[in-house]
């Protein structure tokens, strides 16, 4: 193949594996586990960019970036777990905006991403066909947020938001960006994870005329840690755009210190500033994700007595509603 065509990041995420009979296929799967695949599969999107894929071992069930895009029959199975962990839709006053803190908002630019992450706590938003944020619901989002001088923050995520065309998303930016009392903007994107290609001079450039602006994203193990994703990370501080990592904690991916440490080193060599680890949240379909709290204090407890400070994210939980994020560590005595 054409370096071109591989670096290009329209043809990666046009040829995304899409469907579970496909991701199948390029899985070493044994007759029981192609089954178990696809019914997992069943009533949940699944899409893995080239790139993503090239960085997974197919033949390793335990591989940590398989874990994290292949669909697997114990979301099936899990217990309990809720649809809406957050309660985000009790908060969504009008279609596109959740609202759960005073002074920051967060705008739902569409539903699509171009890598379904199967721990997602948004997984209710993957039903039904792909939707964007339209012109008359981005004025209607633009409008509250114009009533409530307050909001001084506001979030573009959703899904991922750089799945939009710049055209598109150059225009929420603007709209959001000529509201008098918006001071800073923040864009949520695995794009630098899982389609490193995306983040282009051009974006780049978009995102710097829109400045205050923050750039969160989510690298959850070392590996994903790429000289393309590299090479992104530092197209963003090129163009004056600070760089954060929200981390999730997730069984079997990076709830072990030795892989945990390298992350949080590997972030920092990529001048990225590890800023939270989630434990992962209550999600339907997501127990096998989910590590007991007291492993993870244990763990960053071990990080805290070892690694450099500017390695080190809070662990926090996220919970539902208006209570925000709760810092989980151990108490400590002089």
């Amino acid at each position: 193949m054409p370096p071109g065509l591989w670096n290009d990041w329209r043809w990666q995420f046009g040829h995304r594996v899409r469907t579970a009979d496909e991701l199948a296929g390029r899985l070493a799967l044994r007759r029981r586990e192609r089954r178990e695949l696809l019914d997992a599969a069943r009533g949940s999107r699944t899409a893995v960019t080239p790139y993503y894929l090239s960085l997974m071992d197919a033949g390793d069930p335990r591989d940590p970036i398989r874990l994290q895009c292949v669909p697997d029959i114990r979301e099936t199975r899990s217990p309990g777990g809720a649809e809406d962990p957050l309660e985000e839709q009790a908060h969504s006053p009008v279609p596109g905006l959740i609202h759960r803190f005073r002074d920051r908002c967060l705008v739902i630019a569409t539903n699509r991403c171009a890598v379904y992450c199967r721990h997602c706590n948004r997984r209710r938003l993957w039903r039904g066909r792909e939707v964007f944020l339209a012109a008359d619901e981005l004025e209607t989002v633009a409008g509250y947020i114009e009533r409530r001088p307050a909001l001084r923050e506001v979030i573009l995520s959703g899904g991922d938001p750089l799945t939009l065309s710049d055209g598109r998303l150059k225009g929420i930016l603007a709209r959001l960006r000529a509201i008098g009392h918006v001071e800073v903007l923040r864009v949520g994107s695995r794009m630098p994870v899982v389609l490193p290609m995306r983040i282009t001079e051009r974006l780049c450039g978009i995102l710097r005329a829109h400045r205050p602006l923050w750039f969160l994203t989510q690298f959850n193990h070392p590996r994903e840690i790429t000289p393309e994703a590299a090479a992104a990370c530092e197209r963003l501080l090129r163009a004056g755009i600070p760089v954060l990592n929200q981390s999730v904690l997730l069984k079997g991916v990076n709830d072990d210190y030795r892989t945990l440490r390298e992350l949080l080193y590997g972030l920092e060599r990529i001048s990225v500033k590890p800023y939270y680890l989630f434990h992962c949240e209550d999600v339907k379909g997501g127990a096998h994700f989910r590590v007991d709290v007291h492993d993870g204090m244990r763990l960053m407890e071990k990080l805290w007595k070892t690694a450099s400070g500017l390695c080190l994210p809070r662990y926090v939980a996220d919970m539902p509603g208006t209570k925000g994020k709760v810092p989980l560590q151990p108490v400590s005595f002089l």
